[in-house]
Parts: C-alpha cells; structure tokens; sequence
C-alpha cells in the first residue's frame, strides 16, 4: 500500500514501531508538539529531521522521503528493548544488579523448558 505523503509516512512508521507520537519524537529529540505539526501538515519535515528517524529507527530515507521502497532499511528496532534499556540506565547499581540476576534466571528456565520439549 502506497503511503501519499511524508506525513502520512510518519504516522505509518509510528504504526509500524506501535509507538504513540511522544515515545517516538523523544527519540529524535523532537517536542510532541513540533513533532505533532509534522504529521498534521503544518511544519516541513526537513533533512536533518529525516536523518534522526533513518539513522535512530532504521528508515529508508528513500521511502520517507517519496514513498517508494521498502520503509526500513532493515529489522526495525526493537522499541521495547530500547524502552528497557532507557529504565535500566536510571536505575540504581543494586536494582541493576537484581535486574541481571533475574534476567539470567528466566533464561535458564526458559532453555530448561525448551530442552525438556516445551515450547
């Protein structure tokens, strides 16, 4: 399905990642409201702008900029592991330490339930 404007491109890439507007424009260092005037067609999307979002969510900047190709110029990222990573920086050493104690503890049950036959 062709996507008729840069706006609607940005709105299609939001969906595409399932971002909401201020989770996605925190990532390229936007205000949701310039941000916000983007997509509704009240500001230009310019180069630089076009940039952050290749170069931040893996966009084709082809595609961004005129619809044709693909939208990701690879695996999109995985917004969620970058949402935990941004929590995990902010916490303290001990609840990092309790984080990657926990993690490595659902990974051996995990690799124990697939060796058993499980899913």
């Amino acid at each position: 399905m062709a996507v008729s404007s840069i706006s609607a491109r940005l709105k299609a890439i939001r969906k595409a990642l399932g971002v909401n507007q201020r989770d996605f424009c925190k990532g390229i260092y936007l205000s949701q409201g310039y941000y916000a005037q983007m997509e509704s067609e009240v500001r230009e999307i310019n180069s630089r702008i076009i940039e952050l979002i290749s170069t931040k969510y893996k966009v084709n900047k082809d595609w961004l900029k005129t619809g044709k190709g693909d939208m990701f110029g690879g695996e999109p990222p995985d917004t969620d592991l970058n949402q935990l990573i941004e929590i995990y920086k902010e916490l303290d050493p001990l609840f990092k330490e309790y984080i990657s104690l926990q993690i490595k503890q659902l990974l051996a049950v995990q690799k124990k339930g697939k060796a058993e036959g499980g899913t």
